[in-house]
Parts: structure tokens; sequence; C-alpha cells
């Protein structure tokens, strides 16, 4: 009779249901996704009023946008080092406290030295939130799940952007400006709330992962045991870690305009009115969403044709590159609608990389893969950091459009080209290529 105790065990575990509470880590991530890019975005939509109440100029304003990206720039690598070092969960809780303080604190600028200070220490708080969301779903996602996840929340995440326009706009029929930026940061305290009660770094301890989703799970990283190695040296000199930064830059370069001067752009160069730019405002990130969901969804089935290596360069070059096309195509059409259709086809081809760009930082990275996605992040942000300055200046002494879609058209055909030389499979610490 006790020879038969373990075999019946045994038996009872080989046939239970797998739990699902990565799910619940993939919902977290979207939620989170979310109120970044809403507390991010709203500033573009009440720009206008803003700039009324504060008396800016436009270069007076790019530097209010810059500002967040310059910092979310600066602090992406210590972000995700830090998630390296002390795991996701203390890291975000840390930062999303941090950024809806300085969210609420938006609202109580006094002039434009006060809304720039409050713009970088808000930048400074959402840094560090992506390489720790890729970090926490390395840990809890099977390498199956990590593609179509990454999609499912960059999607959500440009959905997010996509309805803040009109969320800011009914609020401010409600309230003030002001008044609006201490809501959105109530809000990320929320959040935490619940995160930091639920969730846990290492899943085989939460008491809603059995054993056999627990068997499904990631075998933990040495970094899961203690302290994370990061080999610096590999990272600064690997032509891969190079060129994803590099096309990462390209593409923020390019992203930024949606959330920064698209708004005013409708406005100025294309008559809508406040409502209607309110609800147009938002198509490039709607459409982006749909680009974000696609390529996970394709990846996989691509993958097994071509390779995964194949499929996440295909992806990229022609992603940049048809939304360099877009861009030129935009100045050339009369009609309003058909312009913001090709602006908002740009945002979709360009996103069609994003899930590839993640799961690389994950695939290559180790134990260092929240600080590699820190880098590229930071990369990209400087490119979005210096995208509304030169777009400002530009606009400011053309008084044309056209020039900046030309200039940007230029990055995104560079970003494609970048791709050409990522090996986006072969881990950092491996010297054979695994490419297929």
């Amino acid at each position: 009779m006790k020879a038969t105790a373990p075999i019946a065990s045994a038996a009872s575990s080989a046939s239970q249901r797998p739990s699902n509470a990565r799910g619940l880590v993939v919902v977290f991530a979207v939620t989170l996704a979310v109120l970044q890019y809403i507390d991010r975005v709203a500033i573009s939509q009440a720009a206008p009023l803003v700039m009324r109440d504060l008396e800016l100029s436009k270069e007076q304003m790019s530097w209010v946008f810059s500002a967040f990206t310059l910092a979310y720039a600066l602090f992406e690598i210590p972000g995700g080092y830090l998630g390296d070092r002390i795991g996701p969960r203390r890291v975000l809780v840390r930062i999303v406290l941090w950024w809806s303080f300085f969210t609420a604190a938006t609202g109580w600028a006094f002039s434009h030295a006060s809304l720039v200070m409050a713009r970088f220490l808000f930048g400074a708080g959402e840094a560090g939130c992506f390489p720790n969301l890729t970090k926490a779903m390395k840990r809890w996602l099977p390498a199956e799940e990590r593609s179509r996840a990454q999609g499912i929340m960059w999607m959500c995440a440009r959905w997010g952007g996509a309805i803040t326009p009109l969320i800011v706009y009914a609020c401010l029929l409600v309230m003030t400006w002001r008044q609006a930026f201490m809501v959105f940061g109530a809000i990320g305290v929320v959040w935490v709330i619940v995160f930091a009660w639920w969730y846990r770094d290492d899943p085989r301890t939460h008491p809603q992962v059995n054993r056999a989703e627990a068997a499904l799970l990631p075998e933990p990283d040495a970094i899961d045991q203690g302290h994370g190695h990061v080999p610096w040296r590999r990272l600064v000199s690997s032509p891969t870690v190079w060129c994803l930064c590099g096309q990462y830059a390209a593409l923020s370069y390019a992203w930024y305009f949606f959330v920064t001067w698209f708004p005013t752009y409708l406005l100025e160069a294309r008559g809508f009115d406040l409502r209607q730019s309110a609800v147009l405002a938002g198509t490039p990130l709607l459409l982006g969403g749909f680009g974000s969901l696609s390529a996970g969804w394709i990846t996989p089935v691509l993958s097994r044709r071509v390779g995964l290596g194949w499929t996440r360069r295909l992806l990229g070059i022609f992603g940049m590159t048809s939304a360099a096309v877009c861009l030129v195509a935009s100045t050339v059409v009369v009609n309003p609608y058909a312009a913001v259709t090709l602006i908002a086809l740009v945002s979709f081809f360009m996103d069609l990389t994003m899930p590839g760009s993640w799961t690389t930082c994950m695939d290559i990275g180790g134990q260092a893969t929240a600080t590699l996605a820190g880098a590229m992040n930071m990369m990209g942000n400087l490119g979005g950091f210096l995208s509304p300055i030169i777009l400002g200046m530009i606009v400011s002494q053309t008084g044309d459009w056209t020039m900046t879609f030309f200039v940007t058209a230029i990055i995104c055909l560079t970003g494609a080209v970048m791709w050409l030389f990522i090996d986006p499979i072969t881990p950092l610490d491996s010297s054979v290529s695994r490419d297929a």
C-alpha cells in the first residue's frame, strides 16, 4: 500500500489541468501599458489649453514634450538594471507611484520652468516600465506565448493612447486640465495596490500556480536565484545591440509625432476643429495597435516557413519601409481625411516591428533582459526626445509641415536598413548563431 501512494500522487499531478495564473500577468501588463500611455499622451491633447493658460509658444511647448522623453530615455537603463537586480515587482511598484505623483504635479504647474520640471520627473518615473514588464513576462510565460503577449500588450498600449484624446476631451468638458491630470495620477495608485498584493517575481511561489502550470513555465535563470550579472562588454560591443537600438530610435523619432504635434497638425495644416482633432488624433495609435496584434499573430505562422530570425527581420524591413512611403504620400494628397488615413497607416506599419523588437530582447538578453530592453528603449526615446524639437523648429522656420515628413521618412528607411544587420535570436552569451 505504501508503494502505491507516490505512484497515485504522480499520476494525479500528471493528469492535473494547468492553472492560468500567467494570464493575469498579461492583464497587469496590459492595464499598466494603457495607463502609461494615457498619462503620457494626455499632454498633447491638453496642449492648446496649457499653452494658453501659461502663455507658452510652440518652441516652449516642444521643450515640455521633450523634457519627458529625455528623462524617459536617461532612466531606462537604470530602471531595467534594477529589475535585473532586485526583480520587477519592487521596481514597478516604485516607478508607478513616482510617475503617478508627477502626473498629478503636471496640473500644479505655474510656469514654463515648473511644467518642464514636472514632465521631466514624470518621464524619469515612467522609465523602466516596459523593460520590467518584459522581464516579468519572460519569467511567467513560455517562449511560444511571448510574441503574442507582447503583441497584445502593445496593441492595448496603443489603443490606450488612441482613446486618450477623447478621454481628455470628455474630462475637459467637466473639469479643468489641471484637475484632469490629478485624476489620471490617482488611477495609478489603485493599480499599484492591486499589483503589489497579487504579483510574485517567482511564479512557482504563487498560490494560484499549480504544478501543471509550473511545468509549462521557463526554467528560472540564475538571476532569479540572486543578483544578476549584466555583461556590459558584450552589450556595448555587439553589432546586433547597436542596430536593435538604432532601428528603435528611428521608429520612436517617427512615432513621437503622433503624441506631441499631431493634434496641432490637424488643427493648423488640415483645418479640423478641436472636437474633430480629438476624434482623429487617436487614429494612428488605433491602427498601430492592430499592427502590433497582427505581428504577434503572424510571427509564429511565418516563422515555420522562413525561421524566426528572418521573420523578425522581414517584418522590421517591410514595416519601416512602408511607413516611409505613407509619410511621403500624405504630403501630396489634398483631401484631409485621406492624409489622416495615410498617417495612421504609418503607425500601423511601424508597429509591425514592435513585438519582434521586444521579444528579441527576451531571446538574446538572457540574465540581462531588462537591461537590454532598457538600453533599446533609451535609444528609442533619445530619438523621441529630438523629434518634437526638430519638428517644431522646422515648422516654425518654414511655416509648413511637408519638410518634417520627408525628414522622418528618411529616418524610417534608415531603421529598415538596420534590421538587415540584427541577429534577433542568438543569445549574447553564445558565439554560435541559431538563425534559420
